[in-house]
């Protein structure tokens, strides 16, 4: 009976992606770009898939781009459109075009790539109010595509509360609204060395997202900032509330950061227990579980970026 049983199972190839968005300047193309190859040293059969319809200025080859089914340029030209319209157009677009276009040929790659990086567009509109990329999303996940979103910002926001808050506001609704697993991101944390003396709390602070009362107290002191008191107050306390937000640190060009955020995206899209490149059952557990000191967590995720 189990012989039986044996062999009517199906056993399927495992697919993941990373759906790379964040605000435009964030790094996403770069990240895409030193991911491909560092995820290929690694020994996986990853690709790049281009959903940016104007992204012009790619970094890297990818196996699939929008740009071949729409461009922006082409819908400002003959639809008369503005940038920020045009953008969403090609979304819609690529929506209508999910089961006839997309999905065919990421069917074909998948003879010879089972983890993707999905370079997306960068008008945070899309994530925030707009449905189309959250349908995008959704069809990949019934394809059985195991997905993380990374959302890369910028890491300078960090020396400005306003801005900081704002920025944490953006991850949460977009992390509520995508229902997916989340990573969010600091990017170019190398620079953060620059805006170290405009920081008013440690890198920490910023990353673990605490509690955000004391930045209130920094927008109070600032002029333009004080009619909205209550406002800014009701936003922290609301993301407060959620508790959903922290941030990774990351430095595209260190080796030591892309496998600490690799840590954390294999833990958020399932590949971890795949047992891909982790070695022995004590490395799979630790890196499931985050098994690390507090002081071990300072010396990888915080040291390197303010000394």
């Amino acid at each position: 009976m189990l012989q039986r049983f044996a062999t009517n199972v199906k056993v399927e190839n495992p697919r993941y992606g990373q759906l790379v968005i964040g605000p435009p300047g964030s790094g996403k193309t770069t990240y895409c770009a030193e991911a491909l190859k560092f995820y290929r040293e690694l020994g996986r059969q990853v690709g790049v898939v281009n959903l940016d319809p104007a992204n012009e200025n790619m970094s890297y080859e990818p196996v699939l781009s929008v740009m071949e089914l729409i461009t922006v340029e082409d819908c400002m030209e003959h639809l008369q459109l503005g940038p920020n319209g045009a953008l969403m157009h090609c979304a819609e677009f690529l929506v209508e075009h999910l089961e006839d276009w997309l999905l065919p040929a990421l069917r074909r790659l998948g003879a010879s790539y089972n983890y993707f990086l999905f370079d997306c567009p960068g008008q945070i509109e899309l994530y925030t109010h707009h449905s189309a990329m959250a349908r995008v999303f959704e069809r990949l996940e019934r394809e059985r595509y195991s997905l993380v979103t990374v959302n890369l910002i910028d890491s300078h926001y960090c020396s400005e509360p306003a801005k900081f808050i704002a920025t944490v506001l953006m991850a949460l609704s977009t992390m509520l609204r995508m229902s997916l697993p989340h990573v969010n991101v600091l990017s170019k944390a190398d620079l953060l060395r620059k805006h170290e003396a405009k920081l008013h709390f440690n890198v920490d602070y910023y990353t673990d997202v605490l509690d955000l009362k004391y930045l209130l107290d920094k927008l109070d002191d600032d002029p333009a900032m004080g009619k909205f008191q209550k406002m800014n107050a009701a936003i922290c306390s609301m993301v407060e509330d959620y508790a959903l937000v922290s941030f990774q640190l990351l430095d595209v060009y260190s080796t030591d950061s892309m496998l600490r955020l690799r840590n954390h995206i294999d833990k958020a899209n399932g590949y971890v227990y795949k047992a891909g490149e982790e070695q022995t059952v004590n490395s799979l557990l630790a890196c499931a579980v985050g098994a690390e000191s507090e002081a071990v967590r300072q010396q990888h995720d915080v040291q390197p970026y303010v000394e």
